[in-house]
Formats: structure tokens, C-alpha cells, sequence
């Protein structure tokens, strides 16, 4: 049953409609901008997105960049984000859940209790209406999962531009609006060209991430205390009693489960730290207020990868993730050793892929997958 064909009255972990919907009523207000300002805006942003394609390719040297046709850009307001990633979670959550019902029953229907479709949808609404308001762009490489509708209009994902949170900082970072809007592009158009470099990459997330989500399954209560703890933890929510001891959740892993948990470590690492790597690759001539725009936004970290803090304490990630900065300065000392081009092999097969070890240790993952440190070419 795909994200498309389920139903309310469908028995299941979450209601994802009901979160949808809901997400919308716990989004706040944007910023008071008349509709003509908003269309000049949408069309700036749609433009800088086309633009900013030519930039990741010089940069990154994926030749994936030359011709996007794997996915959409979709400029959208708060609640076209929040419902976009309601329908991705399911996709995400969907494997493990129907795996579950049909291998075990009885343990589905404890996880069903035990996290409540409706009382769960809710939470998560909660949680999507607060990330609405912070996430400025998000490259979705699961869209063309959602239905047989979605994947002819973006097989491959769709990038997502959220307008009123664009607009919102770079007031109050009083920088040059145009600028920042490409800055911004810069890193999201990175992901896409990415997944179109990497065409396995997506299958290979999905199913790393449907493994430790089946393990999460069967711990119902476990999983519902992380969702309940990740609303609790949103800022500006008050909290009552103890909070679940989210660290300790790594204790009930087995050995298998820290595998892949590490490795989603290492990969998420990758992709940020290396649109970042790109980010910060264009100077003054691309980006003229880059300066201004990255000293001022580092102040504003809390607004980077919000979407992934959360999933990261979902999944008790978050005491095992590292910041982006490591895998930016993974990126940045292999292209310094090896040169852009040995470094682009990292896209090539998984085996390629960083461990999380050797996000720390860029020398070893050269050794193993360069067979050597070359100079550049």
C-alpha cells in the first residue's frame, strides 16, 4: 500500500493524512509581504535555482550537473513543506511498518497501541509545524516513491524552496537579497546533482533506513518515547517530568543495528559537509556579499539541518552524529590531497562511501579507496 492509498480508516502506526492536515493549523504566520512581492520573489528564487546549477557543476565537477531532468524545484509556502514531508515520511517508515505486519502480527499491533495513529500524527504535526518555519530549502530524493502520479512529475525527488522562511532571514540578516537567495540554491541544487550523480544512492539510503526503521518497530514503546521526546525538546515547548534518556537508546542496539546506524552517520555527513564544500566555493564575483552573508548566517546555526536534528533524535541519532563541519573538512582534505576528480569517486559505487571512522580520518579512506594519496592532478 503506497503513501498515495492509504486511507484514515487504515490500520496503522500513524495516521500521515491526519498529520498532514494537522501540520498546517501549528504552522506560524509568515512574514507580512504583499502577494506582488511574493510573486517577484518566487520568480527571483525559481531563477536563482536554474542559475546556481552552472555554479555546482565548475565547483563540484559532477558532470550530473550539465542536464537536471531527474527532478522538479518547487518554490512553496509552509504548509506545501510540511505536507511534502509528511508524505516522505510515510514513504520512509512504509517498508518497516508493512514488513512488520506481515512477519509479525502480534508486534504490530503492539506498536499500533502503543504509539497511537491519531495521538502519533499529531506529534508529528506538531513537529513539522515548527521545522516549517525553519527550514529554508530541502532536497527530497524520495518524492517519486509517494505515487504513480509524483513519480512521473519527479522520478528522482523534487528540491523545495520554502519562500517565507527565505524571505524572513535574509531580513534579519539585513543582507543583499539576491545574493543570498542563490547562496541558498547553491547548497540545495548540491543534494540533487548529488542523487542524479549517484543514481544508487537513493535505494541505498532507503534501505539502510528501512532496516533500523523495522528494528525501531519492534520497539514500540521505545520509538513512541522518541517521538514524544523530540516534541518535548522543540524550543519555546514546555516540558513536564524527566525527559526519556534518548542516549542511552544506543545501549538496546545490537551490533547490526550500530552498523547501519553508523553508516547513515557517515553518509549524511558526506552529503552535507560536501554542499557545504560547494556552498563555500563560490567568492565575491559569483555571490558579491559572500562574506557578509556567511559570517552573519553562522550566528543562525539553529536553522541549518533542523529537519535532520530531528530525525536524528527520532532515531537516537543524535548522540552519534557529528556536526557538518566534519564532513566538510573530510571533503575539503581529500580534495586537498588527491584533487577534485579522485575525490568524485566517492560517488561511483557504496563501497566508495565514507565510514564513519574515516570521516575522521580522510587519510584512511584515500588509503582504502585510492589506493594512495597522489598529488593533485
Amino acid at each position: 500500500m503506497s503513501a498515495a492509498q492509504s486511507t484514515p480508516d487504515a490500520p496503522g502506526i500513524v495516521r500521515w493524512d491526519l498529520a498532514a492536515t494537522a501540520a498546517a493549523r501549528f504552522t506560524p504566520a509568515g512574514p507580512a509581504i504583499s502577494a506582488r512581492a511574493m510573486r517577484l520573489a518566487v520568480a527571483s528564487l525559481r531563477r536563482h535555482a536554474e542559475s546556481s546549477v552552472d555554479h555546482v557543476h565548475r565547483i563540484s565537477g559532477l558532470d550530473a550537473a550539465r542536464d537536471l531532468r531527474d527532478s522538479t524545484v518547487l518554490v512553496v509556502d509552509r504548509a506545501g513543506w510540511s505536507k511534502a514531508n509528511a508524505q516522505s515520511f510515510e514513504v520512509l517508515m512504509e517498508p518497516a511498518v508493512e514488513a512488520l505486519r506481515r512477519r509479525r502480527p502480534e508486534q504490530f499491533g503492539a506498536a499500533a497501541t502503543a504509539l497511537g495513529g491519531t495521538a502519533a500524527a499529531m506529534e508529528m504535526a506538531a513537529v513539522l509545524g515548527f521545522l516549517s518555519a525553519k527550514v529554508l530549502g530541502q532536497y527530497d530524493p524520495y518524492a517519486g516513491l509517494v505515487s504513480a502520479v509524483a513519480a512521473q512529475r519527479h522520478p528522482g525527488g523534487r528540491l523545495m524552496l520554502v519562500a517565507p522562511n527565505i524571505l524572513t532571514v535574509e531580513r534579519e540578516l539585513n543582507v543583499e537579497p539576491e545574493d543570498f537567495r542563490l547562496w541558498v540554491c547553491l547548497h540545495e541544487q548540491t543534494h540533487r546533482v548529488q542523487f542524479a550523480a549517484a543514481p544508487w544512492l537513493r535505494e541505498h539510503m532507503l534501505a539502510q533506513i528501512t532496516e533500523l526503521a523495522d528494528s525501531l518497530m519492534g520497539q514500540p514503546d521505545t520509538l513512541r518515547a522518541r517521538l514524544a521526546e523530540a516534541v518535548r525538546s522543540l524550543p519555546g515547548r514546555a516540558t513536564e517530568g524527566p525527559r526519556p534518556p534518548l542516549g542511552v537508546v544506543g545501549l538496546l542496539m545490537g551490533r547490526r543495528e550500530k552498523e547501519v546506524l553508523s553508516h547513515l552517520t557517515a553518509v549524511m555527513s558526506l552529503l552535507e559537509g560536501h554542499a557545504n564544500f560547494v556552498m563555500d566555493g563560490v567568492d565575491a564575483s559569483v555571490v558579491p556579499s559572500v562574506k557578509t552573508i556567511r559570517r552573519r548566517f553562522e550566528r543562525r546555526s539553529e536553522l541549518q539541518g533542523a529537519l535532520d536534528r530531528f530525525v536524528r533524535r527520532l532515531l537516537g541519532m543524535d548522540a552519534k552524529m557529528r556536526q557538518y563541519r566534519d564532513g566538510q573538512r573530510f571533503v575539503e582534505h581529500v580534495v586537498g590531497a588527491v584533487g577534485l576528480g579522485r575525490f568524485n569517486r566517492v560517488w561511483d559505487a557504496p563501497e566508495n562511501l565514507p565510514t564513519e571512522a574515516e570521516i575522521h580520518d580522510p587519510a584512511a579512506w584515500i588509503a582504502r579507496v585510492l589506493g594512495g594519496g597522489a598529488p593533485p592532478a
